[in-house]
């Protein structure tokens, strides 16, 4: 294994770690930065979404005693299987929709074009919600409503398009649907956990052919790194959502989405679209 090829991963993983819990689209980054560093087979594609098993283990981490209670407690506590049960409501949608058109959004929407769209769509949208969403009704993940958890795992579905973000939707959603910005956040959080190791596992056994023994070295750097800078984000989103609202990262959006399309468009840096 080259260093070359260890250093991509590692710069992979620290973009991955750093946008998968921010509602500014961590797949579409990878895809503008693999583009970027050569890397647009299927292989590192698949890199791309096994890397997000590395985020998600910081989730896991950082929650393990609440999770564990949880788990725990849903033999005999009626709000824990309700948690419970509300997470695999939310998960259900982007699972079902995800497995039918999986290999269709890898071979059309995995390009730099439709991430730049979507970032740009994605940060209006956000800058009106953040003006006119409805004054928080829950602010505890545990007090969720199960029609509310279905609501945000169909908003989640948009989040199959690359470049919408998976957070963004969920935790946009959730304040839609009457959530407090913390309950949002904290319930997207807990959602990762399903859909991400979902996808990751489903995408890494649906390519295994293509993958060998020689690219675990690149595969553990990438995941490591994810779980690295995943921890450090996730702590300080938590504290940020306290005291400030989305809108910086709606305008980070509008203009990274923009310099693309314009890089793509005056061709100042040749994209690929395989």
């Amino acid at each position: 294994m080259s260093p070359d090829l260890l250093l991509k991963g590692a710069i992979l993983g620290l973009v991955e770690g750093a946008t998968e819990f921010i509602p500014v689209s961590s797949t579409g980054h990878l895809i503008v930065v693999s583009n970027w560093l050569g890397l647009v087979d299927e292989r590192a594609k698949t890199f791309d979404v096994f890397i997000q098993l590395g985020a998600i283990l910081a989730i896991v981490w950082l929650y393990r005693a609440r999770l564990w209670r949880t788990v725990v407690a849903a033999r005999h506590q009626a709000a824990s299987r309700r948690f419970l049960g509300n997470l695999l409501l939310a998960f259900l949608p982007a699972a079902i929709i995800g497995v039918l058109t999986h290999e269709w959004i890898k071979v059309r929407l995995f390009n730099p074009t439709v991430v730049a769209v979507a970032l740009v769509v994605g940060g209006v949208l956000i800058l009106l919600i953040e003006r006119w969403a409805p004054a928080p009704k829950v602010n505890d993940v545990n007090e969720v409503p199960a029609r509310t958890a279905f609501g945000i795992g169909l908003a989640q579905v948009l989040a199959l398009i690359p470049g919408t973000s998976r957070s963004g939707a969920t935790i946009i959603g959730g304040m839609l649907f009457g959530l407090s910005r913390r309950a949002a956040t904290e319930f997207s959080f807990f959602l990762a956990v399903p859909t991400l190791v979902a996808a990751g596992l489903y995408d890494l056994w649906k390519n295994r052919a293509l993958l060998s023994t020689a690219d675990v070295p690149v595969f553990g750097v990438g995941s490591v790194v994810a779980f690295v800078s995943a921890f450090v984000v996730i702590r300080w989103l938590i504290r940020y959502v306290a005291t400030h609202d989305f809108k910086p990262f709606a305008w980070y959006r509008i203009a990274f989405g923009a310099a693309v399309l314009l890089t793509a468009y005056y061709g100042w840096v040749e994209w690929s679209h395989g």
